[in-house]
């Protein structure tokens, strides 16, 4: 797994949702990649992380690498207990 700088600025692409009942998601900025993966992993709808990417100092992380990103012990924010 590529090295991530938690601290930099990110951006993060979602995928379009097949079904959008609410209001589409749309690109975001984000000041630290830590808010844009805490964002994707726990507020995106699942359906939109599936096609997403994150771009953080000029890598590229699909859906799996920002779950990946989560997970990782370098991760500096606390988790939110997801369900299975």
């Amino acid at each position: 797994m590529a090295e991530v700088d938690y601290d930099a600025e990110a951006e993060l692409f979602p995928a379009p949702g097949r079904r959008a009942k609410r209001r589409p998601v749309s690109y975001k900025r984000f000041a630290r990649a830590a808010d844009a993966i805490r964002f994707a992993i726990e507020e995106l709808p699942s359906e939109h992380l599936l096609g997403a990417y994150l771009e953080v100092d000029e890598q590229r992380f699909d859906g799996d690498g920002i779950r990946r990103l989560y997970a990782s012990h370098e991760y500096p924010l606390a988790r939110k207990k997801l369900a299975a």
